[in-house]
């Protein structure tokens, strides 16, 4: 804990018991004996520019030692691939039942769980300002109750299994710790801490102070066990404070050192094991997690009276929970593919069976239910994990209907008009009772209009005219069409010298940026995740769910004596929640030449998230006789992603 940690900044001889002994709780709480929710806060806009990398993790440019995505990945990985390391914490306990001055737990406490499925929950960059060159505690704690903030977490019961890891950048000396300590962990109703007390509307945070403490080399662990090790330091003291907050969350109401006269007196589990070197009794080690292996060190281990670097679980009823997918109902001759999930409460691997399931199905020692239905009925099934010492099953019914008769149903656009010089853009729908794809064609077009496969209509109307259009989908095996005029009037002369559409690659089909000016990852042909609104390419703005910004820019010049209009096909999707706040948004602006914003055209966000495209107009005519650039800003918060994708723009004179 933070009091002990500033008046030890190197390990000690032992001179007493290392027993240690419950607080009794502060306010209530001795442990955290939920599911950790660890949260990372990258505190300070020193740490530069955020990107992320191939296994999602948070990167900056003021990051010299890679720590960042390094301690990511090491909370994401602690209870996978069945490591040990943190099973020591299965031994401690709190409630009403356990007594002040205990040194075990009775039967019906209640005790830290195995961490089983990893414990990171969120990552923010806070780069609203610069951290301070020394931020006191009540600094750091107060830096909590933002990142609480941040993440919805408002209630103290939201709060009762969240902890808060306020990471300095690389120059910074929090709380001083330079020559004092390497790390330390507290919550914000410590009147002790540097600055005092922290006022907190949601309720008592657990947070830790951990400093860029490459800085302090050799004397915070560089190099310690492995070499060069430099991030041996840093991974062990991300670990020890986090044992000690899973045993004595709010200190010192959870499992301390009270023997009187002990050097050990006042520490934690991991104090006492604090600096034992590697291939030593109860020493540092490499300890290899499901994707990755990080530098760690032992914890105190009440039930075998030793530093434990590997500990069996204990205290722990192990389950298996299979994740129901509800009532299933296809068609004989489709295929199918489902996925069932699982999970185990002592993190073991899990193998699949199921009973019961329509013929033409089987289902993979993963757990993908896949096959083709070969006869019509209603099925129950019942699906079974297990780890080879529990099991848990869940059942559901499978429907397999009769094929039907298939059809393809063409939606009317209505009479079109268009005028002579003017660039039409028309999407035709239509849709297949099987679910097959479909090709569109057309016959009756006005002369310079054609239609895509994909059922886009699109050209300038050459002559002035009446023509009696019919659009077919086929998909192959059924079609369908649909008939309507499109009438085509005459320019008018009117003094527009350059009519048409001004715009290049408008529809992005060239499959390359130019002459569209983009940020990278923007240009997109995944048909899957995004697909365009007509062709196989489209603009992707953002969707990232971290905190990123995307641009996609185009100069034109805009004809003197002409109207102008600005169109483009709009798709959002977004897996944010909320009714109310537009946390990420896409703004539509008119540039000058020389980059200042003309205006805003619009601007869009989570909250206007629709299942398909629409199409959005605007009057660009004042901006006649100008070159101008037409911009979209994609940005997005650090997290749940929202995604805006753009097709088919014209920007039309007439």
């Amino acid at each position: 804990m933070k009091q002990w940690a500033a008046g030890h900044a190197s390990p000690q001889a032992a001179t007493g018991p290392e027993t240690l002994s419950y607080g009794g709780g502060t306010s209530g709480v001795g442990v955290l004996d939920g599911h950790a929710k660890v949260y990372l806060v990258f505190y300070g806009n020193q740490w530069g520019t955020q990107s992320t990398n191939s296994s999602g993790d948070l990167t900056f440019s003021g990051d010299p030692d890679g720590a960042a995505p390094v301690a990511q990945e090491m909370f994401k990985d602690i209870g996978t691939g069945g490591e040990l390391w943190s099973a020591d914490l299965t031994q401690w306990c709190d409630g009403p039942n356990v007594s002040a001055g205990a040194t075990s737990c009775p039967s019906n406490a209640s005790f830290v769980p195995y961490q089983s499925g990893g414990v990171l929950s969120g990552v923010w960059y806070d780069n609203s300002g610069a951290s301070p060159s020394a931020a006191s505690g009540n600094q750091l704690g107060t830096e909590a109750v933002n990142a609480a903030g941040h993440f919805g977490n408002t209630t103290a019961a939201a709060n009762r299994d969240a902890y808060y890891v306020i990471i300095s950048p690389t120059g910074a000396n929090p709380d001083n710790y330079q020559g004092q300590y390497c790390a330390w962990h507290d919550y914000t109703g410590d009147s002790s801490l540097t600055g005092g007390a922290v006022n907190s509307p949601y309720g008592p945070l657990a947070f830790s102070n951990q400093p860029y403490n490459m800085d302090s080399g050799s004397g915070c662990g560089v190099g310690f066990i492995n070499s060069p090790g430099t991030l041996d330091g840093w991974t062990m003291t991300l670990g020890h404070e986090w044992h000690e907050t899973m045993s004595d969350q709010f200190p010192a109401g959870g499992w301390t050192n009270q023997q009187s006269g002990s050097s050990y007196n006042g520490q934690e589990n991991s104090d006492e094991c604090a600096w034992i070197a590697a291939g030593t009794a109860g020493g540092a080690a490499n300890v290899t997690m499901g994707s990755g292996t990080f530098a760690e060190q032992a914890s105190w281990s009440n039930d075998t009276n030793a530093c434990a670097i590997s500990h069996p679980i204990v205290n722990q009823t192990e389950t298996v929970s299979v994740t129901s997918p509800g009532n299933q109902t296809t068609t004989v001759g489709t295929a199918v593919s489902k996925q069932i999930s699982a999970s185990d409460s002592a993190g073991k691997s899990l193998t699949y069976s199921a009973t019961g399931l329509p013929a033409g199905l089987s289902i993979s020692s993963s757990g993908l239910i896949s096959g083709t239905p070969t006869t019509a009925g209603t099925s129950n099934v019942t699906v079974t994990a297990s780890s080879g010492t529990a099991s848990g099953s869940t059942s559901f019914t499978w429907t397999v209907t009769s094929q039907s008769t298939e059809t393809v149903t063409v939606t009317s656009p209505g009479n079109q008009t268009g005028t002579v010089g003017t660039a039409a853009s028309l999407q035709m729908k239509a849709t297949d009772s099987a679910g097959k794809s479909l090709t569109f064609s057309a016959t009756g077009l006005p002369a310079g209009l054609s239609i895509s496969s994909a059922g886009l209509i699109s050209g300038t109307p050459t002559t002035a005219a009446t023509s009696n259009v019919t659009v077919t989908a086929s998909s192959g095996t059924a079609s369908g069409s649909t008939s309507f005029t499109w009438t085509i009037s005459s320019s008018g002369g009117g003094g527009c010298t350059s009519p048409g559409q001004k715009l290049g690659n408008p529809g992005f089909e060239s499959g390359s940026a130019s002459p569209w000016s983009m940020t990278a990852g923007v240009l997109n042909n995944d048909t899957v995740s995004e697909p365009a609104h007509s062709g196989s390419w489209d603009a992707w703005l953002d969707g990232y769910g971290t905190t990123h910004t995307d641009t996609l820019a185009q100069s034109v010049a805009i004809p003197a004596g002409c109207s102008a209009s600005f169109s483009f096909w709009l798709h959002i999707d977004t897996d944010e929640t909320t009714t109310t706040t537009a946390y990420d948004t896409l703004k539509v602006q008119v540039l000058s030449s020389s980059g200042s914003v003309l205006g805003t055209l619009a601007t869009y966000s989570n909250l206007n998230a629709n299942n398909g495209y629409s199409q959005h107009s605007f009057n660009l005519s004042s901006y006649a006789g100008q070159t101008v650039t037409l911009k979209f800003t994609g940005s997005e918060d650090a997290s749940l992603q929202t995604s805006f994708v753009i097709d088919d723009t014209a920007l039309n004179a007439s």
